[in-house]
């Protein structure tokens, strides 16, 4: 199955190893993954800070690096959500709206590629240790992932997963948000990581890096015993 492969800006800066293992999980499952170089941000950061004309610049240069032929699978619900829910707005009436369409149904988080598309559970991971799992806003509430990643990581090998309170609370990043309200940002990963203590987990998974990033930096303030991956690289794991 050819799948082309979209790589968030969060990902190409702070997180490469992610977006490797996103390829090579959807290899070992038979994918053929073709990467353009060219492709560059889906103008999300632009349009949550109200600046719709430069949005739609970049979320058209989007639509053409993406040319609409084949699956398109990111290792993020947020700018798929993004793209899914709110490219018809940019391009409601304009020449790229039939080509906007085609790219908003087929654009996929990776999770639910794998379980929706590739119908697969069990990737063959092992991790050995108890996790926990954050569902991320951008992939719980604008594409109703749920379900997918926690039936992943049921399959993986050594892995204990405890569901922690709060888990579909907000972690506090928000993108500007983080910004412009940070006492708030912080309390909120504030609440999110004494839920996960209270698991007594070791890992926090989710499926956005913002967030990983986000939790992950509050971790390292306070030192607490935690440490945050993502999906793509859990799955990757013990192989």
């Amino acid at each position: 199955m050819q799948v082309q492969l979209f790589i968030p800006c969060f990902v190409d800066q702070l997180y490469p190893q992610t977006g490797m293992n996103m390829v090579k999980v959807l290899e070992k499952l038979g994918c053929s993954v073709t990467y353009n170089h060219k492709q560059t941000c889906c103008g999300q950061p632009a349009f949550n800070a109200g600046y719709r004309d430069q949005a739609r610049s970049v979320a058209r240069k989007f639509l053409h690096d993406f040319d609409g032929q084949g699956y398109i699978v990111g290792p993020t619900g947020s700018c798929t959500g993004y793209i899914r829910n709110f490219y018809d707005k940019l391009f409601e009436n304009s020449s790229e709206h039939n080509l906007c369409n085609t790219v908003q149904g087929n654009v996929f988080e990776f999770s639910e590629f794998i379980t929706q598309i590739l119908k697969k559970e069990d990737v063959g991971a092992m991790l050995n240790g108890k996790a926990t799992y954050h569902d991320a806003c951008g992939a719980l509430r604008e594409c109703g992932i749920k379900e997918a990643p926690r039936r992943l990581l049921s399959h993986v090998a050594g892995l204990e997963l405890i569901e922690m309170a709060e888990c579909e609370t907000c972690c506090g990043f928000g993108g500007t948000f983080a910004v412009k309200y940070e006492p708030i940002s912080i309390g909120m990963a504030q609440v999110k990581m004494k839920s996960a203590l209270a698991t007594g987990a070791e890992y926090i998974i989710t499926t956005d890096v913002s967030c990983m990033m986000h939790m992950q930096g509050y971790i390292d303030n306070h030192r607490l015993p935690l440490r945050t991956m993502h999906i793509a690289d859990v799955l990757a794991s013990g192989w």
